[in-house]
């Protein structure tokens, strides 16, 4: 008989495995990130973002990332890309800039419980993030201008959310890190 067995002095420490559970451990390549995060900023840049119903990929891309990859990208990434957007907009200093950290912000504070999902359930949870983010600055805008912007934006901020799912596949193949996202619960 055996008195002693071999105690496992991390077991009780160790991560729950959910949906997706493996995706906390593994990482995209750093030029997937930054390079999708410099294709959108570009893209951000053309006029036909300045549409009233356009979606604002830029805080899509951050956002997912911000979800994602939680040590690389961040608030103050979001921070400088949003203020090179105000002035490439020549807007009000800081309006997307706060945009996009409120984004980032729910992302980041969101992130772990959000890894534990496919990506349609974590479009689902980004969708009230992004309304909110987008929400504040509208409401302050308004206030300034002294003119109400109209709902268009809200349908901007859904397209983005319908987003999430064709992005998110688009971002993650590279690495395969989509079979981690969307394993099943076994």
């Amino acid at each position: 008989m055996q008195s002693r067995q071999r105690v496992d002095s991390t077991a009780p420490f160790m991560r729950a495995q959910g949906i997706g559970g493996k995706a906390l451990d593994s990482r995209s390549a750093g030029w997937v990130v930054w390079g999708s995060i410099t294709v959108v900023f570009m893209l951000t840049l053309l006029p036909w973002r300045l549409m009233e119903a356009a979606p604002d990929l830029l805080m899509l891309t951050l956002a997912f990332w911000a979800v994602h990859e939680s040590k690389r990208v961040g608030m103050l990434t979001a921070f400088v890309l949003g203020l090179l957007v105000d002035v490439h907009d020549s807007g009000p200093l800081g309006q997307y800039a706060l945009t996009y950290v409120l984004a980032c912000y729910g992302g980041i504070m969101l992130h772990r419980r959000l890894l534990r999902f496919d990506l349609w359930r974590q479009a689902m949870h980004m969708v009230l993030v992004f309304l909110v983010a987008r929400a504040v600055t509208v409401v302050i805008a308004a206030w300034v201008s002294g003119a109400w912007p109209g709902w268009w934006w809200v349908i901007g901020v859904l397209i983005a959310s319908a987003l999430w799912v064709p992005v998110g596949w688009l971002f993650l193949l590279p690495g395969q890190r989509l079979d981690d996202v969307n394993a099943d619960v076994s």
